[in-house]
């Protein structure tokens, strides 16, 4: 039978990621697809400190806060469209009250600080190599906040600019860390506002980037999330309405190839045995009082048990509750 797609394959990664190692997600929203399935499935995961990024230079200078010990202040801040925003930040930590802002933006960072030191396994998706650059102070920000157009000028990043800016702080992570473990990817959103010869040029140039990177840092790796969909699935099947962002089909899809690189077979058996609990939570009893609908719950909260008693590192404490409060 003839085969309508070109299938991508892709070698067995050296290292693992498995439920007890921390793992950090920092970029684009498709990080957060990704990231949110690591939660989803118990992994020991912490997503996005400073909410969605897209270019590599926001990317450095968050791990850059990260591992400084320098906190935000409200000299940090500016008032537009009545609230308080920070260029390094996304639009979710932008409030009314500038305490509220600071407070949110502060909190994030201690847990983001405290979790890169421990975690083992970092994941960085990029999205764009185009930024925009304040006038007022020459700085790249993370955020433009509907500011005008005027206060920024526009460029696209060099590919020298992003691997002599990501090898820097790769290095310092790995000095932090000796077991750490860096995983890369380019987006598969694209950014049509760019326009498609221009959004292709920006993503040639991060994919170009991330191979330099890979091949002078050993601890450096390269997954083709991009490539799965443009090249692989190769459809607008695959896509929203918008014809943007990949459909949860294509994020399936990719989801899967990313089990098969990472994930050993002892932690693939413990996934499979989560998600069936996980699902099992969702369910909706017809009945709650019946003796079977009962009968159910017991055995998944033992289910629970033997899992949390087995694997210290897991909580099912949101799954154990749902079930609980059907107990009668």
């Amino acid at each position: 039978m003839q085969t309508f797609r070109t299938d991508l394959t892709i070698e067995q990664s050296s290292f693992s990621i498995q439920h007890q190692n921390g793992t950090l997600c920092i970029g684009s929203c498709f990080a957060e697809h990704m990231g949110q399935r690591l939660i989803d499935t118990k992994f020991k995961t912490l997503l996005n400190p400073f909410g969605i990024l897209y270019n590599p230079i926001s990317i450095q200078q968050t791990i850059d806060y990260l591992l400084s010990g320098y906190f935000f202040t409200e000299n940090d801040l500016f008032f537009h469209q009545e609230r308080w925003h920070s260029f390094y930040h996304h639009g979710s930590f932008s409030k009314l009250d500038q305490e509220k802002t600071l407070q949110g933006i502060n909190e994030a960072m201690e847990e983001g600080r405290a979790f890169l030191k421990k975690c083992d396994r970092l994941i960085i998706t990029l999205g764009t190599a185009n930024v925009f650059v304040y006038k007022k102070t020459g700085e790249v920000v993370a955020n433009c906040h509907k500011l005008p157009n005027q206060d920024f000028e526009r460029k696209r990043l060099s590919i020298n600019e992003i691997v002599q800016q990501l090898t820097s702080v790769f290095k310092q992570l790995k000095n932090e860390n000796p077991e750490l473990e860096i995983i890369t990817t380019v987006s598969p959103i694209r950014h049509i506002r760019d326009g498609l010869v221009e959004n292709q040029r920006s993503k040639a140039t991060l994919l170009l980037s991330l191979d330099e990177l890979c091949k002078t840092l050993d601890f450096v790796h390269y997954f083709p999330s991009y490539e799965l969909v443009v090249d692989d699935l190769r459809d607008y099947r695959f896509y929203e309405a918008d014809m943007i962002h990949p459909n949860r089909t294509a994020i399936d899809f990719i989801w899967k190839a990313f089990d098969n690189t990472f994930f050993d077979p002892k932690t693939k058996e413990l996934n499979q045995k989560i998600e069936k609990i996980i699902l099992a939570s969702k369910h909706r009893p017809f009945n709650k009082g019946s003796e079977a609908h009962q009968m159910f719950v017991k055995q998944q909260l033992a289910k629970i048990k033997l899992l949390e008693d087995s694997y210290t590192f897991l909580s099912f404490g949101k799954e154990k509750k749902r079930f609980e409060e059907q107990l009668e």
